[in-house]
């Protein structure tokens, strides 16, 4: 199995005051916000609707490696934008926040208007089933859609190649 270098230190934590922007910002692709808020503070996940700020895209593993800093560091390094996971099923999908007019080309299935996501707060984890693995850093913080494309097509060529 292909394994890539770990980040050389932790992430860096939202100071409080950007936390509370993109806290505001995320909640505010619901009708909604205050709801967002509280179902934040009382279970630590909001159902978000995909489309009016931002599209997900749902894939597999793209990185080689079953080490969660390792994962993280990686896909924060490479897609440098927000990135969840979802543990409750057998494949522990990702979650790929991006723009919702990008263009996206590849097979892996994009979530758009009238499907929610499950958002986890920002901050410290409440559940190991849905949570960030690479925080937003700012309002309107997302994933280049081609830069996981790229990374998915890398991921393709090195599975193609492992024994």
């Amino acid at each position: 199995m292909t394994r890539f270098p770990p980040h050389p230190g932790p992430p860096t934590p939202l100071p409080d005051l950007d936390k509370h922007r993109t806290s505001a910002w995320l909640a505010g692709a619901d009708p909604h916000p205050a709801t967002v808020h509280a179902a934040w503070a009382e279970r630590g996940i909001a159902l978000l609707p995909l489309g009016p700020r931002f599209d997900a895209v749902r894939v597999h593993a793209a990185v080689h490696s079953d080490d969660p800093p390792t994962v993280a560091a990686f896909l924060r390094d490479w897609l440098a934008g927000p990135v969840i996971r979802d543990t409750r099923s057998a494949s522990g999908r990702y979650y790929v926040l991006i723009a919702p007019n990008s263009p996206w080309h590849r097979p892996e299935e994009r979530l758009t208007t009238h499907t929610f996501l499950g958002v986890p707060r920002l901050g410290h984890p409440v559940s190991t089933l849905t949570h960030w693995v690479v925080q937003p850093t700012g309002p309107g913080d997302l994933c280049d859609p081609a830069h996981l494309g790229a990374l998915l097509l890398t991921a393709d060529a090195l599975r193609a190649v492992e024994p």
